[in-house]
């Protein structure tokens, strides 16, 4: 299958912002195990911002955006040098993708970025996309930024024609209520339409789940789902859950994407 993965910086580091090393080296174990399988893969990874904070010995998330765009560009180069480390041991070739919302916006530049992104998939490399955030805003109305990793993990999914997009979150899945607060929640192991109802049992961005991104991730999955691709949250803090998903056994939730004739 062609894959792509989206893994968020409460997975890839620890509260106070420094990479989780075994977590990275868990998750990085099993992506390479799952291409040795014979599947394509594609990482959309979150983290600079908080790995430059590190670098630059920051007393924590800048509030400031030139701040944080500097982080971004120092993290960048961190987070790209762990990841080509640690794929490297296991003789896989990494590469770099940085994205703002004019690559996948426009028809031309979005067809550059199908072209690369396809043409290392063809080589058997492994991209590594993330938003250009040293230079893209997250300022509300922004032609120029994507926002969040959720989208543009589904907009990546659509580009390359994936069969299956994994977000690794810091939850199980998605839930009847919220489960930090109401012990009878209950996981929804299978969705296979994005309903009003279930929007707002999601939350908007801000409400007890909203905070946590379960909303952004409704958003990815009916991007997702509308090409016909499959969408899977699970929790992030279990890697070796890839080798299930990717199986089509149940963990999480699991959106169903739409198939011609359906």
């Amino acid at each position: 299958m062609r894959i792509v993965v989206k893994v968020g910086t409460s997975t890839l580091a620890h509260a106070a912002g420094l990479l989780n090393i075994r977590r990275v080296e868990g998750l990085v174990k099993v992506l390479s195990d799952l291409k040795n399988e014979g599947h394509q893969l594609v990482l959309v990874s979150s983290g600079a911002i908080g790995m430059g904070v590190g670098k630059l010995n920051l007393p924590g998330r800048p509030a400031d955006m030139p701040t944080k765009q500097a982080a971004a560009a120092v993290g960048q180069c961190e987070l790209m040098y762990t990841y080509d480390k640690l794929f490297g041991a296991y003789n896989h070739t990494v590469a770099q993708l940085l994205l703002t919302a004019e690559d996948v916006n426009f028809p031309r530049r979005r067809q550059n970025f199908e072209n690369t992104i396809n043409r290392l998939l063809e080589l058997n490399a492994l991209p590594i996309v993330n938003e250009n955030d040293a230079v893209a805003t997250d300022e509300v109305g922004m032609s120029t930024t994507i926002g969040e990793n959720d989208t543009l993990s589904a907009i990546v999914s659509e580009c390359v024609g994936a069969d299956l997009l994994i977000l690794l979150s810091d939850i199980d899945g998605l839930y009847t209520a919220d489960p930090r607060k109401d012990e009878h929640a209950a996981l929804i192991p299978e969705v296979r339409e994005i309903t009003p109802e279930l929007k707002a049992l999601a939350g908007e961005p801000g409400s007890a789940l909203g905070t946590g991104g379960m909303a952004t991730k409704l958003k990815a999955a009916e991007i997702a789902m509308a090409c016909g691709c499959d969408m899977v949250i699970a929790n992030g803090q279990r890697p070796e859950q890839l080798y299930d998903i990717a199986a089509g056994r149940h963990t999480g939730t699991r959106f169903v994407g739409r198939r011609e004739g359906q």
